[in-house]
C-alpha cells in the first residue's frame, strides 16, 4: 500500500456496511466457489472496495472480460489485536460489504484474491504473537470469503521489523499447507537493483523457512524509474536475486517472478502509460513471468484535468486513458497460456548450522575481512571500523555471510 492507498474511514465503512447487508448473495455466504485457474489470480489487479471512490467491478468485468480482482487491505485492527480488518477499522468477521463485491464478481464468473498488509498501518504480523496466530487470523478471512489465493504485500514499515516477517512468512507456508491448492503471492517493494536490503532479508527469511510461494512481485515504482525500461532492468536484477537466494535456475526463478506496477503518475511524480505496460507485458509473457498486477483499479480512469493539476490520485491516473485502459493489459496476461511444463523449483534444502565466529563488540577495531558473529548472523568487515553495528546500515561496513 502506497500513501494513496489510504486506510477505510470509519464512516465509508459503516456506509457501505449497511448497503452490503441487502446485497449479500444467500448463495454464497458462506464463501464457496469455484477457482479459477492460477493466471487469473496471478493477473488480478488490485481493488480497494470500501475507500478511494470504488468503481464498479460488474462494469468493469463487463467492459473488459477481467474476472480477478486483488481486494486490499486486510490488517491489524487500529487499537491494536489479532484479528483481521478491513483497513484497521472494519472487523472481517461482521463484514457484510465487501462480501457484497466478492458476491457480485463471483455471479459474473469471476473471483477474488485478498491482499494483506501493504504500505503503512499495523500488520497483523506485528500485533499476533507468532506465525501460528498470524495464519489464524489470516485463515478467518480464508474461511470467510472462501478464498482461492491470497497476497502477501510485505513493505513499510513491516518489513524492516524481523519478528513480523518470520510471523508474515510463516504464516503464509501454514496457509499454504492447510489450504491445498491456495495460490500465494509475496509482493514487496523495488529497485532499480531488484529490491532492496529489507526485500532480500524477506527472501531470506523465506528460504530459512523452506517456504515457496506461487511467486516473489517487486513493485518497480516511487524509487526513481522512468518508463518501461527502468522496470523491465529491475525485473531482470531481480531474476538474479532469486537465482542466488534460492539456488534456482533463470527459467525457474521467471516462473516464479511477479510484477506489480503502478498505473499513471506514481506517489513520486514518476509517469507509466499504456506503451510501458506493453512493453512490460512483452517482457513477463516472453519471459513465462508468473503474474503481472498492478496498483490499481480505482485509478485506472481519466482524471479531469487530466494531469489532476500535478498531482497523484488515489481515484484518477492522471494521464490521458479510456475508462479501465490498464486492466485489459492483466486481461491479456491472463491470455497467454504459460508454458505446459512449468520448471520444477530446485528443492530448498535444509540450512547445514554454520558456527558463529566472535562476537561483535563495540570497542573492537575491525579491518577488511575481519569476521564477526551478531544476531545470529555472521559478518565479515568490508573495511576499517569501529563501533558501527553490523546489519544497521545496508550501505555499511559489515556483509552478511548468513545465519549461524
Amino acid at each position: 500500500m502506497r500513501p494513496l492507498r489510504a486506510c477505510l474511514g470509519a464512516a465509508a465503512a459503516v456506509t457501505l456496511a449497511a448497503a452490503g447487508t441487502t446485497a449479500l448473495v444467500a448463495s454464497n455466504a458462506s464463501g464457496a466457489t469455484t477457482a479459477l485457474s492460477n493466471r487469473w489470480y496471478a493477473a488480478a489487479p488490485y481493488l480497494m472496495p470500501l475507500d478511494n471512490n470504488p468503481p464498479d467491478a460488474a462494469a468493469i468485468m463487463d467492459a473488459t472480460g477481467l474476472k480477478a480482482f486483488q481486494l486490499a487491505f486486510v490488517l491489524a485492527p487500529n487499537g491494536g489485536g489479532c484479528s483481521p480488518t478491513w483497513g484497521g477499522t472494519a472487523a472481517v468477521s461482521s463484514d457484510t460489504a465487501v462480501q457484497s463485491v466478492i458476491n457480485t464478481i463471483r455471479a459474473r464468473g469471476g473471483d477474488v484474491s485478498v491482499s494483506i498488509g501493504g504500505y503503512g498501518g499495523t500488520k497483523l504480523g506485528q500485533t499476533c504473537a507468532d506465525a501460528a496466530s498470524t495464519a489464524a487470523a489470516y485463515q478467518q478471512v480464508i474461511t470467510k470469503y472462501g478464498l482461492h489465493a491470497i497476497d502477501f504485500d510485505l513493505e513499510e514499515p513491516e518489513y524492516e521489523n524481523t519478528a513480523a516477517i518470520r510471523n508474515e512468512i510463516g504464516a503464509a507456508k501454514i496457509l499454504q499447507q492447510n489450504n491445498p491448492g491456495l495460490y500465494v503471492s509475496v509482493t514487496t517493494a523495488g529497485t532499480a537493483d531488484g529490491t532492496g536490503w529489507f526485500g532480500k532479508q524477506m527472501l531470506l527469511e523465506a528460504k530459512s523457512q523452506g517456504f515457496t510461494p506461487n511467486n516473489f512481485s517487486i513493485m518497480p515504482f516511487d524509487g526513481g524509474f522512468s518508463g518501461a525500461a527502468s522496470q523491465t532492468g529491475a525485473l531482470t536484477n531481480f531474476n538474479a536475486i532469486l537465482q542466488s537466494t534460492f539456488g534456482w535456475d533463470q527459467a525457474t526463478a521467471y516462473a516464479h517472478e511477479g510484477f506489480s506496477g503502478m498505473n499513471g503518475r506514481s506517489d513520486t511524480g514518476e509517469y507509466f502509460t499504456q506503451a510501458d505496460f506493453q512493453t512490460v507485458l512483452d517482457y513477463a509473457t516472453s519471459h513465462n513471468m508468473d503474474r503481472f498486477t498492478f496498483w490499481s483499479l480505482n485509478r485506472d480512469r481519466q482524471c479531469t484535468p487530466v494531469d489532476n493539476n500535478g498531482t497523484t490520485s488515489g481515484t484518477c491516473s492522471s494521464v490521458a486513458q479510456g475508462a479501465w485502459d490498464f486492466a485489459k493489459y492483466s486481461v491479456k496476461f491472463a491470455g497467454v497460456t504459460p508454458p505446459t511444463t512449468t520448471p520444477t523449483p530446485t528443492p530448498t534444502p535444509t540450512p547445514t548450522p554454520t558456527s558463529c565466529k566472535t562476537a561483535w563488540s563495540a570497542t573492537a577495531v575491525y579491518t577488511a575481512g575481519n569476521e564477526v558473529s551478531y544476531n545470529s548472523h555472521n559478518w565479515k568487515a568490508k573495511w576499517w571500523t569501529q563501533n558501527e553495528v553490523p546489519g544497521a546500515s545496508e550501505w555499511g561496513p559489515w556483509q552478511d555471510e548468513g545465519a549461524c
